[in-house]
C-alpha cells in the first residue's frame, strides 16, 4: 500500500524564512494541503525563536523585520523575545492559513520517480515536484574541538543551551567567541559570576556609525559571493562586525569585554596559554555559533568540491528544483523575507515548465 502524499511544493521549517516562503506561495495562488505543505520539526509556532533564553527581551533583539504582510506591533521590549515572536509567528500562521504541520521530523530528501523528489518525515512520506529548505541553524550548534577538552571538570555548555544569567552566579565563567552571542552573554553574566573571560579565535570588529542598507547591501553581498562559489556560507555578522553602542562602550570601559586571544588547551580546572598562562574556570560557554542543518538533503549529493552548496540566489546550481532561503545571505530576518519571495518566483516558472532565470 503506497502512503506517499503529492503536492507540488514541500516547505521544510517555520521560521522566518519557512513562513515568508509559505506566504508568498498563498499569494500566488498555490493552497495550503493541495499544492504546497509546511513541515515543522518545532513543537510549537516561533522558528528557532522559541527556544532562546528568557534573559534575551525583545528590545536586545535587532535586525527583527517583520514577516510579509503583517507588521509586528506593540511588542513590549521587557518581554522575553521567545514569547514575543512566537506570538507573533503564530498570529501570522492563523492569519494567512498556512496550516503547519508539526512537530515532524524530516529524516531525509531523496529522488523520487518522475523527476520528484521523495521527502521522508516521521509523519510518513511526500511526493514533491520542488522544495524550500528553510531548516536555518539553531539545531547544528558548533563546538570547536580543543586538546584536553574530554578533562574540564566544570561545566561546558553551547550558546543553544544557555539558560541565562542567573544559573551562573558565584561560579568563573570563560565565553568563547567574537559575535553578538558571546558579548550579550558577558555583559549579562558580569553581575552574577565571580568572574569572566573572553576569549576569541580572532581580535573583534567593533561597527562605528549607523548600519545602513548600504552596509547591509555590502555585507550580503560577500557572503552571497561565498555561496555562488560553492564555498560554506559565513555569517552575515562575521563581515558586518559588532555594532558599537553604549552597552558596549561601557562593557569595555568596565573591563567586561576585555578580550584575550583563544586559548591553546583546556585542562580539568580552567585553560592554558602557552606563554604560560592559566585561568581558573568553572564553566565555558561556547558561543561558537552555528552551522546550516541540512543533513537531510545529504542523499541529494548537492555539496560541491568547495564543501559547500553553490547557490544562484536561493535556487541550487545542481538541482533546480531546490531552493536554500534562509541560508547564507539569507540568514537574516529581512533576507529570510526577500529570499521567500525570490524562491517562490523560480519555482512557479519550474512547474510552469519555463525557463528559469540566471
Amino acid at each position: 500500500m503506497n502512503n506517499t502524499r503529492e503536492v507540488d511544493v514541500v516547505v521544510i521549517g517555520a521560521g522566518q524564512a519557512g513562513l515568508a516562503g509559505a506566504y508568498h506561495l498563498r499569494r500566488t495562488g498555490f493552497e495550503p494541503e493541495r499544492d504546497f505543505v509546511v513541515l515543522d520539526h518545532a513543537p510549537a509556532p516561533g522558528g528557532a525563536w522559541q527556544f532562546r533564553w528568557p534573559s534575551l527581551t525583545y528590545g536586545k533583539v535587532h535586525g527583527m523585520h517583520a514577516l510579509p504582510g503583517m507588521e509586528l506591533t506593540d511588542a513590549d521590549p521587557a518581554r522575553p523575545s521567545a514569547e514575543v515572536i512566537a506570538e507573533y509567528f503564530a498570529a501570522y500562521e492563523r492569519a494567512f492559513d498556512l496550516r503547519v504541520r508539526r512537530p515532524v521530523e524530516v529524516k531525509a530528501v531523496r529522488e523520487g520517480e518522475g523527476g520528484r523528489l521523495l521527502v521522508e518525515t516521521s509523519d510518513g512520506t511526500w511526493s514533491t515536484r520542488a522544495l524550500i529548505n528553510a531548516t536555518g541553524t539553531w539545531d547544528r550548534p558548533f563546538w570547536p574541538r580543543y586538546p584536553g577538552q574530554e578533562t574540564f571538570r566544570g561545566r561546558q555548555l553551547h550558546t543553544a543551551q544557555y539558560p541565562g544569567p542567573e544559573e551562573f552566579a558565584g561560579l568563573r565563567v570563560v565565553v568563547v567567541g567574537g559575535g553578538a552571542s558571546g558579548t550579550q552573554h558577558l555583559m549579562e553574566l558580569a553581575p552574577y559570576a565571580a568572574a569572566t573571560t573572553w576569549v576569541t579565535r580572532r581580535p573583534p570588529v567593533f561597527r562605528e556609525g549607523p548600519f545602513t542598507e548600504d552596509v547591509g547591501r555590502a555585507a550580503v553581498a560577500l557572503v552571497e559571493e561565498r555561496v555562488r562559489q560553492g564555498l560554506p556560507p559565513r555569517s552575515v555578522v562575521s563581515v558586518t562586525g559588532l555594532p558599537l553602542n553604549d552597552a558596549i562602550r561601557q562593557a569595555i570601559a568596565d573591563g567586561v569585554l576585555d578580550r584575550q586571544p583563544m586559548f591553546d588547551r583546556i585542562t580539568p580546572d580552567g585553560v592554558d596559554w602557552d606563554d604560560g598562562r592559566h585561568v581558573d574556570a568553572d564553566v565555558i560557554l561556547w558561543a561558537t555559533g552555528f552551522r546550516a542543518a541540512i543533513d537531510h538533503l545529504a542523499p541529494l549529493k548537492l555539496r560541491g568540491p568547495g564543501g559547500g552548496i553553490r547557490l544562484e540566489g536561493t535556487r541550487v546550481v545542481a538541482d533546480p528544483r531546490i531552493h536554500l532561503v534562509g541560508y547564507g545571505p539569507s540568514a537574516s530576518t529581512i533576507g529570510a523575507n526577500r529570499a521567500g519571495r525570490a524562491a517562490v518566483r523560480d519555482i512557479r516558472r519550474l512547474l510552469a515548465g519555463e525557463p528559469v532565470a540566471v
